[in-house]
């Protein structure tokens, strides 16, 4: 496999996307949301907030988290300790969904849009071969939502530090569990959910079907991703990590598979259902 071929792919993949800007900046918008504006707002509320009887139940919620979790939670006052909660336990599913819905996004298009846009017969007669083109699209489709979780993490990370930070004794985000979730468990989901979009990519006939059915077939890849997510941080740093491998392993399943679906007769057109 000649990686400069692959690199060239991945280039082409992102300018074309840079320039889609009807496209990205949507998906800007929706990871800024939920990794910079709606944390802010809610930890500024609630780390400043009074006792109210809508505290009272949010820590009535909180009450229900396991208790390893109650004993970890920091701050002397009830709005504090609920931020702190929700800051490091409550909102981590963002850290993969937001991710999983960008790249998806990206991939649904990029093998059935060479198709719609003309250029789909340059590649298949071009001297890539098809394992080329399939990584090519696939890195293609993972670096924005990735890079989206990089930058956002940074800014989340930063919000919490400065919002909820001085209430309890100085900066401690990102914990131990943020980090094994970002650069061990992430990456893996995304791959998972390309390996499904990507085939399907590369069997519909049009990018709207492309998107309806991404959504559709990566909805359980979320909902588990949630679940994960959510149990990560709360769990061991050991469980985290058999956890990540766990997905690693059954994301190369997926791919490997996956591989077979990107064909040049599909790039031509030919047998886009087969």
């Amino acid at each position: 496999m000649n990686w400069h071929h692959v690199l060239t792919i991945v280039g082409t993949n992102l300018k074309r996307l840079y320039k889609s800007r009807d496209y990205w900046i949507p998906l800007t918008i929706l990871a800024s949301l939920f990794f910079v504006f709606i944390p802010l707002i809610l930890l500024v509320l609630l780390s400043n907030s009074p006792t109210t009887p809508v505290l009272t139940q949010i820590g009535e919620v909180i009450g229900t988290l396991p208790d390893q979790v109650q004993n970890n939670i920091r701050g002397d006052s009830p709005g504090t300790r609920t931020a702190y909660a929700f800051a490091v336990y409550l909102l981590a599913p963002v850290a993969i969904i937001v991710p999983l819905t960008i790249s998806s996004a990206v991939g649904a298009n990029t093998i059935v849009g060479e198709r719609e846009r003309g250029t789909g017969e340059f590649l298949a007669h071009s001297p890539l071969t098809e394992q080329e083109i399939y990584i090519g699209k696939l890195i293609g489709s993972l670096i924005p939502g990735y890079l989206a979780t990089i930058v956002g993490f940074a800014l989340y990370s930063l919000i919490v530090n400065l919002v909820v930070g001085p209430q309890i004794g100085g900066w401690f985000f990102p914990t131990t569990g943020w980090w094994i979730l970002i650069f061990w468990v992430v990456p893996p989901f995304i791959a998972m959910a390309l390996s499904v979009v990507l085939r399907m990519s590369a069997r519909v006939r049009s990018a709207a079907a492309a998107q309806q059915a991404s959504t559709l077939v990566t909805l359980p890849i979320i909902l588990l991703s949630y679940a994960v997510s959510t149990g990560l941080v709360y769990s061991q740093a050991a469980s985290a990590f058999v956890v990540g491998l766990v997905a690693w392993i059954l994301a190369y399943v997926g791919l490997r598979s996956g591989m077979k679906a990107v064909k040049r007769e599909r790039l031509l057109g030919v047998a886009s259902e087969a």
